[in-house]
């Protein structure tokens, strides 16, 4: 069975084999630190190798040119605004009606280029890939109101948070229509977007207002990987535990990263959800992966697989994977993970 069988397999819910294990995606500032530690090239790729990665994380939506071929970001955050955290007033930020919206420069689909990635996808058919539009609507919608000004106008003008969303995220599943027509037979089984939704302790905005403005997206963005055919793996860090349930009748198959450290999302209390959902994630990236000796990390690696497993991809509670993460610790996740299923 090589990755991408034993990958989708724990997807489908149907693994008898083993775990499989992704890294993840190592910060900048820690690929130096991890190749002189291993003696490899000074890359990702020469990382993953290294840790022998089941998976794969190419997402399509990464290049994107305006009009006369210059890359530029696909939504233009400081339009009539200069930002200086989540929090400063964004472009909708004094946004009451539909009218106040129309001028936007609401990017395009059409000025994605997928060839690069395509390429990739040809590389790598024996790895469990997650590719799709990285569609973080949810953060989008966020930065051009202003976090504060886009929970309060939730309760005091829904229409103009509902509308934005629309056109947000018409954008991501015109892009994700785009990408998948044009796959053919490349490999690109999982379609993987992600919003942060929780804070340490809890969800960020009430299950109410959840799923009346951030569900019914998180369902369109859905039904375009599934009527291709895709599994599907949502990422949010935080606790998220409340709306679970709600994810799973959306038709979420798995679940990224499973931050172990914040309420409600350990593995004990995940597990109720074992047979209904699989999980990427769930060894803890913000204190014991940091803190702990490889034997530490090994034996919680394993203790994750028997409580969450057969259905889990091991990897830690966080993709990007900063330089206070210990090149051993994360090579001792990759060693359990191959010793459990045998290797």
């Amino acid at each position: 069975m090589n990755s991408r069988e034993l990958g989708n397999a724990i997807f489908e819910r149907k693994n008898t084999a083993g775990p499989a294990f992704w890294t993840g995606h190592p910060n900048d500032k820690t690929i130096p630190i991890y190749a002189e530690e291993w003696g490899i090239e000074p890359t990702r790729e020469a990382i993953h190798q290294y840790l022998r990665d089941d998976c794969i994380w190419l997402p399509s939506n990464g290049f994107y040119y305006d009009e006369e071929g210059n890359a530029v970001p696909q939504f233009d955050m400081d339009w009539g605004h200069k930002r200086a955290s989540i929090n400063t007033d964004g472009p909708f930020a004094e946004a009451e009606t539909l009218q106040d919206i129309a001028g936007y420069p609401w990017p395009k689909a059409d000025q994605l280029d997928f060839a690069p990635i395509y390429a990739e996808l040809e590389r790598n058919p024996d790895k469990l890939i997650f590719s799709g539009a990285w569609a973080c609507f949810y953060h989008v919608a966020a930065d051009l109101f202003g976090m504060e000004n886009y929970f309060v106008k939730m309760y005091e003008n829904p229409m103009i948070v509902e509308a934005v969303t629309e056109k947000v995220v018409d954008y991501y599943v015109e892009a994700n229509e785009r990408f998948y027509a044009g796959l053919g037979d490349r490999n690109a089984d999982v379609m993987f977007f992600g919003n942060d939704f929780g804070t340490q302790l809890d969800l960020q905005i009430s299950p109410e207002a959840f799923r009346r403005f951030v569900l019914p997206s998180t369902k369109r963005i859905i039904e375009t990987g599934k009527k291709y055919g895709k599994k599907i793996m949502l990422h949010s860090c935080g606790s998220i535990w409340r709306v679970i349930p709600d994810l799973i009748e959306a038709g979420v198959d798995a679940l990224h990263p499973i931050q172990a450290g914040a309420a409600g999302m350990d593995a004990d209390s995940l597990s109720r959800f074992k047979n209904d959902i699989a999980f990427v994630g769930g060894i803890n990236a913000q204190s014991f992966l940091v803190e702990s000796t490889p034997e530490q990390i090994a034996r919680e690696t394993e203790r994750v697989w028997n409580t969450l497993g057969p259905n889990i991809v091991l990897s830690p509670s966080h993709e990007e994977i900063l330089p206070n993460v210990p090149a051993a610790n994360m090579k001792a996740i990759s060693d359990t993970a191959h010793r459990l299923r045998g290797e």
